[in-house]
């Protein structure tokens, strides 16, 4: 039950600070009610296409490819019809570069294609899409508009909506420059650990050409995971990097005087999300690599999610 309960008090955490957030009132001025509308409408076209492209290629990745880009159109378009205040500017710098490292990670691993409907599909779809009771035909296309596409969508435009809740107020005090440098460094920290992920595993694949094993390749490679770099100190560095740089922005729209319950305003809700849905992520992606990989048992033992200091047991 012990391992257990740091999930459970998130959780309580999430859903206390979604009430709060919904209780602090949604009042939208006319110029943010017509940015939203806009915003939804990109919104509601690309739930679509996902869908549709996604049912007919078999490949359910569509989203995927666009998370980091769709950020970028938001926050351009709340920039523009906010007329491009200080705050929505670094909010606009600070997304786009965001978007622009995760694209050309996604990229390198051969997620996207000249033919746009194809690409590499995450893996993990391809397992869920194996196990019960998704591997009914029906079912996945439920899951597949309601969750990859529906859901999905409607959370990548709920992470951009703190700019939006604040894109009429000019003031950039000290919160706001806090807010900007913890997001900066979380960029940082995602982008440092792709780069040992994405070195491990290329140095790994290259071991193992000629039909060797990982049990006959060198150390640490032969471990099948990475364990190097940041990712000796944490288990889900990037992850910590994706959702530190979301509810740094967040902070923004603290700093923007909006809240009405300390630290609460309604758009706390998509950064809010965001961590809920990585949690289902992060448990499920280990699931699998603790299913394909023996020592990853012990590296669960020794390290933690996101806090880089060593267990002690």
């Amino acid at each position: 039950m012990r391992k257990y309960l740091p999930s459970v008090l998130t959780a309580l955490i999430i859903i206390v600070g979604i009430i709060l957030g919904l209780i602090s009132g949604i009042n939208l001025s006319a110029l943010q009610k017509e940015t939203l509308k806009i915003l939804i409408i990109i919104t509601l076209s690309s739930v679509l296409y996902c869908f549709v492209v996604g049912e007919i290629t078999g490949n359910t990745s569509q989203m995927d490819k666009l998370w980091s880009i769709l950020p970028i159109a938001y926050i351009w378009v709340i920039a523009i019809k906010g007329g491009f205040t200080l705050r929505l500017i670094v909010f606009a710098v600070i997304i786009t570069l965001w978007g622009i490292r995760l694209t050309f990670n996604f990229a390198r691993k051969g997620a996207y294609s000249i033919r746009f409907w194809e690409g590499k599909e995450d893996y993990r779809w391809a397992i869920l899409r194996q196990t019960k009771p998704f591997n009914n035909r029906i079912v996945w296309a439920i899951f597949d508009f309601l969750f990859i596409s529906l859901y999905q969508n409607a959370l990548v435009l709920a992470i951009t909506l703190p700019a939006l809740a604040s894109m009429e107020v000019a003031t950039f005090g000290a919160i706001d420059i806090f807010a900007s440098i913890m997001g900066l460094a979380f960029l940082v920290l995602e982008t440092v650990a792709d780069e040992y992920q994405w070195k491990f595993y290329t140095k790994r694949d290259e071991l193992l050409k000629d039909g060797k094993t990982l049990a006959e390749i060198e150390s640490p490679y032969n471990k099948g995971f990475n364990t190097l770099g940041v990712w000796s100190v944490m288990r889900h560095p990037n992850y910590l990097g994706e959702q530190g740089i979301w509810c740094s922005l967040y902070f923004m729209s603290v700093g923007a005087g909006i809240c009405k319950f300390g630290i609460f305003n309604w758009s706390i809700i998509g950064p809010l999300l965001l961590i809920f849905l990585f949690m289902g992520s992060s448990a499920m992606g280990e699931k699998i690599t603790k299913g394909k990989y023996g020592e990853y048992a012990d590296y669960q033992s020794k390290v933690f999610k996101y806090l880089p200091i060593k267990k002690y047991r």
